[in-house]
């Protein structure tokens, strides 16, 4: 048998490397998790709501679980009923990663002033 050599990984499988090492960074951002634990708090507060609080009416605290998620899980609402619910982690994880972003992107703007920035 001949040996065979390591493989070098391709084009596309760096680029999704990079895409997903960016991603994660974005969402360990201050900025994004600030988002996610207030996401996580109305989901909280919205499952204290259906379990525990009796209402004569229906009550409309599961709208604000898809509210602080907009608009990527609304996306999620115009499909079949089991995958409505899939909208809510994405389009936390997706909405956290969007702003951790903007924020490490907007830092130096912020601390050294729009001229210093782009010098």
């Amino acid at each position: 048998m001949e040996p065979t050599e390591p493989t070098q990984p391709t084009d596309a499988t760096t680029t999704t490397r990079a895409l997903l090492a960016a991603f994660l960074r974005s969402l360990r951002h201050p900025v994004a998790l600030a988002y996610l634990a207030l996401v996580a708090a109305v989901w909280v507060g919205v499952a204290a709501d259906l379990l525990f609080v009796t209402h004569e009416d229906a009550s409309l605290s599961g709208v604000w679980a898809f509210l602080v998620t907009a608009p990527t899980s609304l996306v999620f609402a115009a499909l079949p009923s089991p995958f409505i619910w899939l909208g809510l982690p994405v389009g936390a994880a997706v909405q956290g990663a969007a702003l951790g972003a903007a924020a490490r992107h907007a830092a130096p703007l912020v601390r050294g002033g729009f001229r210093r920035a782009h010098q």
